[in-house]
């Protein structure tokens, strides 16, 4: 007698997420990626952009957002504001794009939904159980944040999630503080796309890097100037300040998507060529850029400083033109722990730059510092344990059939 064959159900996670900033959407990728290299075709791992997908007022306010950050950092600490008032109002139904939410989760029919974003937590979990039974699926989050206090919204926490996925130890008590239960509460630091984790580039590779492929002298100071996506940064300002010191020192630019300061660089560079440069748009080997650079100047964005962090880059923290509430985070995080630097203007940039050739024992002392908080922990447990609440549901949905 021949057996029948049992069908083999493919385990479906849905992931939420918003292009606000970059650091959203790059660990949404991480994580499917991840999925792919440690489960492959068993589990199936969907991106879903839903602010922007499901609603026009809510794709407006993402549009909104990212050029505040771009233009006027100092005002998001208003929208901030407003967008928790808004978030605690909707805390149980999600106002817009409801109905597209709700299709989506009936059509797909997801055993997880992993949010990686601040607003897509609350109402989302609720309207999901709610639409496809609480046995059925499971929820989680993984909070992007370094430290908790002003910055840190709310709408992180769903009290009922079954999995809260905090990058450090003070995220995770602070959440804990206003809700999430303890028991389900988790730290994770190393977040970040598989690419990390092949192996390091020895001194000899990272001399060819930069000489082969980059243009650079691997004997200078060389200094990132990184942006998120999205291309927010001063970069020129940053130029112009550091060429004074071209002998000692040489830069990559990062541009992101922005191609107007890609095309103004470009001119920059034609302009001063006895200065060395490396000029990219959208960078995708960070991972190699990072590695050959002695430092890196970023507003703050929380992924980007992750990157860092892993790479043992020390960081600048470009404060000119104000702070946003989310970067106040990880600024306080890194500064607190003697692990990063400030700099408002470009004359206290080139002032540091050239304090750490004249004093290169600050110098090391901050980076021993940076390396001594990054997290050991990788990306396939957190792949596994997210899996794992996903076949709980599984179970549940297949028992009911």
């Amino acid at each position: 007698m021949i057996a029948k064959e049992v069908p083999v159900t493919v385990l479906r996670i849905l992931v939420l997420t918003s292009s606000t900033g970059g650091g959203h959407d790059a660990r949404a990728y991480a994580f499917r990626d991840w999925v792919m290299e440690v489960h492959g075709e068993a589990v199936e791992a969907r991106v879903e952009h839903l602010l922007e997908a499901s609603s026009a007022l809510t794709g407006f306010g993402v549009w909104i957002y990212n050029r505040i950050q771009k233009h006027a950092p100092w005002l998001h600490n208003f929208y901030w504001c407003f967008i928790e008032i808004y978030g605690a109002l909707t805390q149980h139904l999600p106002w817009f794009g409801d109905r597209y939410y709700k299709k989506l989760l009936r059509d797909y029919r997801p055993h997880l939904v992993f949010s990686v974003h601040d607003f897509l937590n609350r109402g989302y979990f609720k309207t999901a159980r709610k639409t496809l039974g609480p046995d059925n699926v499971r929820s989680a989050t993984y909070c992007g944040e370094f430290s908790g206090g002003f910055g840190f919204s709310r709408n992180w926490v769903d009290a009922q999630a079954d999995l809260f996925y905090a990058r450090t130890e003070e995220a995770r008590d602070y959440a804990a503080g206003i809700g999430m239960p303890e028991q389900r509460c988790r730290v994770f630091g190393n977040f970040l796309a598989p690419k990390f984790f092949e192996e390091k580039m020895p001194e000899e590779e990272r001399d060819r890097f930069c000489e082969q492929e980059i243009g650079l002298d691997p004997g200078k100071f060389t200094v990132l100037l990184a942006t998120g996506a999205r291309g927010a940064n001063n970069h020129l300002r940053l130029l112009d300040a550091l060429k004074e010191h071209s002998k000692e020192t040489q830069a990559i630019v990062v541009c992101g998507e922005n191609r107007k300061t890609y095309e103004k660089i470009a001119a920059w560079k034609s302009l001063n060529p006895d200065f060395s440069l490396n000029l990219e748009g959208f960078s995708t080997r960070m991972h190699r850029l990072l590695q050959v650079s002695q430092a890196v100047v970023t507003r703050g964005g929380a992924n980007l400083t992750a990157e860092a962090l892993f790479c043992g880059c020390p960081i600048l923290f470009d404060c000119a033109g104000g702070i946003m509430p989310q970067e106040r985070l990880t600024i306080k995080y890194f500064v607190s722990h003697g692990a990063a630097e400030k700099i408002s203007s470009p004359r206290q940039f080139a002032a540091l730059i050239k304090s750490w050739s004249e004093r290169p024992k600050k110098y090391s002392e901050l980076k021993g510092n940076l390396e001594a908080l990054r997290p050991a922990d990788h990306p396939r447990q957190l792949v596994d344990a997210l899996v794992g609440l996903a076949r709980e549901a599984a179970g549940a949905d297949s028992s009911e059939k």
